[in-house]
Order: structure tokens, then C-alpha cells, then sequence
């Protein structure tokens, strides 16, 4: 298995074409993110992406009303990927968040479209957690509620068409709580985000323990 993590492979950044629909793109402040770039998406306040390469924690600054219905608003971090993938980290809001549905998500996305198509798992700052998903552009979002409140450490797998979400605690194992299967073409975008679930306001989360796990590619066949 391969595994991006923090200080063990940078990533390089590539252009983003075709970005109209994206209200702002930077690379994420900070030496060694996994991440190619940092974007706002929909209708949001400008965010933010700065990583900390002496704690290893990525703070993510987002505004946004929502990621629901038709459409998303949201900061996030992002890096393309083809294939099967897993995404984890560890969440920590700041103490005393006034908004219970500040939202702080682990993503596979189609595009940067406010209405793309996607699949995410969701602590909010209340506690729970979802597997959110949209299963086609502009469509309705959907999302399962898991029965335990209060993990802080998520995870969210694509094999194939099938995501499944993960929950458990900090740096611990986790559990698999649902999942759902949704046609993504490759590339997608595969990240960290955050919605404050406030059309003018910002929040920050941390994220910590990042990877981003790959099945490791076969070795080509001997010729004969």
C-alpha cells in the first residue's frame, strides 16, 4: 500500500482549468502538504489552508452556509487522484464553536462545481457524524447519521464505485458506520474541508494525521 502523508512525499501543483465556478484557488500555506491546491467553492467567504509542518496539522479556515441540497459552500484542500484511495485524519474543532452544524468533512468530489457530485464523511461541531453524499450533479444530498457521537478520527474509502465512512477515536482504529456507491470519473478530488454553516461567517478546524492511502501498483510482468 502506498500512503502520501505529511513530510514524506510533496506533491506538485498543477493548473486548474476551467476554474470560473471556483471564487478562489491558492496552494495551501506551509512547506510539505499532501495537498495540490486550496479552494473556496460556492458561494463563501474567502478560506484558508495553512499547514504546520512542526505539529503536522493542517488548519483549515471555511465559511459557507451549507454542504446540502443542491449546492456546496466550503474551503477545501484538495489533491486529484485516480483509483481506488482512502482518506484519514484526526478533527479537532475549536473550543466553545457557537454554530452546532460547522461541518468539517473528509471528501471525494467529481469537480469543484458548487453542485458536483460527491461522497463525504462529516463530524459536525455537536458531535455527529454523517456519511453525506450526491449522487448527481445538482441533485439532492443525501446523508446517514451514525448511531455514536463524538469520534474524532474519520475516514472515508473508495473501491471502485463503493464508498464506505469509518469512525473512531484520535490516532485509534476505526469502524465502518455506512456506505454508499456512486459512479465518480477518474481523476477526482480527494480532501480536507470545512463549511461554518454560516453565509458570513469563518470558522477553523484542525485536521491532524493526515494520509492518503493507494493501493500500491503491480509490478510489470516479467517478458519472455
Amino acid at each position: 500500500m502506498m500512503i502520501f502523508q505529511q513530510g514524506i512525499k510533496k506533491l506538485v501543483a498543477f493548473a486548474l482549468a476551467g476554474a470560473s465556478l471556483v471564487v478562489a484557488q491558492q496552494l495551501p500555506s506551509g512547506s510539505r502538504s499532501i495537498f495540490e491546491a486550496s479552494s473556496d467553492v460556492g458561494k463563501t467567504r474567502a478560506g484558508s489552508t495553512v499547514y504546520g509542518p512542526a505539529d503536522s496539522v493542517y488548519r483549515v479556515t471555511g465559511g459557507g452556509a451549507d454542504m446540502w441540497g443542491a449546492a456546496d459552500a466550503f474551503h477545501f484542500s484538495w489533491v486529484r487522484v485516480s483509483g481506488d484511495a482512502a482518506l484519514t485524519a484526526d478533527i479537532q474543532f475549536p473550543w466553545g464553536s457557537k454554530a452546532p452544524l460547522e461541518k468539517a468533512v473528509l471528501i471525494f468530489r467529481q469537480s469543484l462545481d458548487p453542485g458536483s457530485p460527491y461522497a463525504d464523511v462529516a463530524i459536525h461541531a455537536d458531535g455527529h457524524i454523517t456519511l453525506q453524499y450526491r449522487a448527481a450533479a445538482g441533485g439532492k444530498t443525501v446523508d446517514v447519521t451514525a448511531a455514536d457521537h463524538g469520534s474524532t478520527r474519520l475516514r472515508i474509502e473508495r473501491r471502485g464505485d463503493r464508498f464506505t465512512a469509518y469512525m473512531g477515536s484520535a490516532g485509534g482504529k476505526v469502524t465502518a458506520f455506512s456506505g454508499t456507491t456512486i459512479a465518480l470519473e477518474d481523476p477526482v478530488y480527494v480532501g480536507i474541508g470545512v463549511c461554518a454553516h454560516d453565509a458570513e461567517g469563518l470558522t477553523t478546524v484542525g485536521f491532524s494525521n493526515v494520509s492518503i492511502e493507494r493501493p500500491s501498483a503491480s509490478p510489470p510482468a516479467d517478458k519472455k
